[in-house]
């Protein structure tokens, strides 16, 4: 794919969207937003145990055996969920997750000294409430101590994850839907300062209606014209500025359209009661917004996020010498790479590339096309039980979801998640015929998901489907936990993977 593409716009004026290559598809500053909150909490519950255990180092090479029998009582527990509560509201408070204070410099500093001094003197509770004056004063202060190291050691890392040239920040692409003076006050506050979050596609209203020659120029269609636009172009959001009175039909139906397809909708006011997506309120260049998102972004998916991270890492770690004995198999037994990659659609229909164990013959793809009459599969996907390209280890690969190890890699870059939806090729995309199939790319595609462990091997393409949606409207962290516990029984079980 080249570095950017041409938007599909009725009115023929040509707009540039930037490279659709790899994205997580989440504001960067949601993602930090929540990564803070999170990692404050820890913050607050390590510098407790930190301090705990460095003020008794004295006393353990003598009673280790009563340190290691020391009991975690339901007291403590409250304790501690008490004061990581009073921790989190004393940061939120002290203004640490507003958008000015998430730079590192001097006033960020002092903040976070301040906020953790207060506190760590909740940390006087446990000093009250010890046995035998195991946490003492002097906890207090070295607790302090870790918490302004580790939250100012955070935030540097986290800023540095977040920071320009980071291979997963992607700037939101978005519609405006409106050509009025509030139209163009947010475009130009949108794009006045480089390196913004957000990149402006174009705008989406009558023509007759601007009389903004900046608009006009970038004008991609009329209202009614907004499904076609986003079927057919990379969006992440459609910000919706026009006026309620004289527009609440059109407002109304662009809503339903975004709901559809799965690409979140902001709108000025909140009059509207969605199907399916979350409203939540803000403000964006100065209005007040409400957001209207096909999944729930919140603090869950930086966990979601975490356990992704350490499982793919661990899963890399541990599977290594297999990968080796696999990638051998594959070079002995025909010719060709060991590792096949190939265009897959992830989250908003980004393009990414997927690594999978080869388990087809080198030039499998060309001859596609004439297999196509006899794909097995109903709809846009393609599916035969005995394809003839597949290899003898490709067969044992396949049967076993070994193949897909690999797309370990692209969890850890942040182009899949360990469950979701599975990424679809974008022949099978192309091939979509109606905008509301598109919500199941509101989310990350997965490793594995529902259909893997319900349907393995089924060609209905209308069940397949509906087992993404029953996922994506029902996502929870316990769903994610349920369905790894039975992939790897649900793969042993069912030998018939296609």
């Amino acid at each position: 794919m080249q570095a950017s593409e041409q938007l599909s716009n009725p009115f023929g004026n040509p707009v540039h969207a930037a490279s659709t290559s790899t994205a997580v598809g989440t504001s960067s500053s949601q993602f930090l937003n929540s990564s803070y909150k999170i990692a404050d909490i820890l913050i607050a519950a390590v510098s407790v145990l930190g301090s705990f255990i460095v003020t008794n180092l004295a006393t353990m090479p003598a009673n280790v055996a009563g340190f290691l029998a020391l009991r975690v009582s339901v007291k403590n527990l409250l304790l501690m969920a008490f004061f990581t509560l009073v921790w989190s509201s004393i940061f939120r408070a002290a203004g640490l997750y507003q958008n000015q204070n998430r730079k590192l410099n001097l006033g960020t500093i002092l903040r976070l000294i301040a906020a953790s001094a207060a506190g760590s003197s909740f940390a006087l509770l446990f000093v009250i409430t010890s046995r035998a004056g195991a946490f003492r004063l002097d906890a207090v202060l070295v607790s302090w101590l870790l918490a302004v190291s580790l939250a100012i050691g955070v935030r540097i890392m986290l800023n540095a994850l977040n920071g320009p040239g980071t291979s997963w920040k992607h700037q939101r692409q978005v519609l405006i839907m409106g050509s009025g003076g509030r139209a163009l006050r947010l475009y130009r506050g949108l794009t006045a300062r480089p390196g913004a979050d957000y990149r402006v596609l174009g705008f989406v209203d009558s023509a007759a209606h601007s009389t903004s020659s900046e608009i006009r120029a970038m004008m991609l269609g009329e209202p009614a014209q907004l499904e076609d636009i986003l079927v057919n172009n990379v969006v992440d959001e459609v910000l919706i500025t026009l006026p309620v009175k004289s527009c609440y039909t059109q407002i109304w139906n662009a809503i339903q359209v975004c709901e559809r397809i799965g690409v979140e909708s902001k709108y000025l006011s909140e009059i509207f009661e969605p199907s399916f997506t979350t409203a939540r309120s803000g403000r964006l260049e100065g209005f007040s917004v409400t957001s209207l998102e096909p999944v729930v972004d919140d603090a869950r998916f930086v966990i979601k996020r975490a356990v992704d991270l350490i499982g793919a890492s661990l899963g890399l770690i541990l599977l290594a010498p297999l990968f080796l004995l696999i990638a051998i198999a594959i070079r002995l037994s025909s010719n060709g790479p060991a590792i096949f990659d190939q265009d897959r659609h992830g989250r908003n229909r980004r393009r990414f590339k997927i690594y999978k164990f080869r388990t087809m013959i080198h030039n499998a793809e060309a001859l596609q096309p004439s297999l196509e009459p006899q794909n097995e599969a109903n709809g846009p996907v393609f599916k035969i039980r005995d394809d003839p390209r597949i290899t003898r280890i490709g067969m044992i690969l396949r049967r076993t979801s070994l193949d897909e190890l690999p797309q370990l890699f692209n969890v850890l870059k942040g182009e899949m998640s360990l469950v979701g939806p599975r990424p679809l090729p974008t022949r099978d995309v192309s091939r979509f015929e109606e905008g509301w199939l598109l919500r199941r790319f509101c989310v990350l595609p997965g490793l594995t998901g529902l259909w893997q462990v319900r349907r393995r091997g089924s060609t209905n393409f209308e069940d397949w489907v509906q087992q993404d949606f029953e996922y994506i409207d029902n996502w929870s962290l316990k769903l994610d936990l349920q369905i790894l516990a039975k992939t790897i029984p649900a793969v042993l079980k069912r030998a018939g993977a296609m």
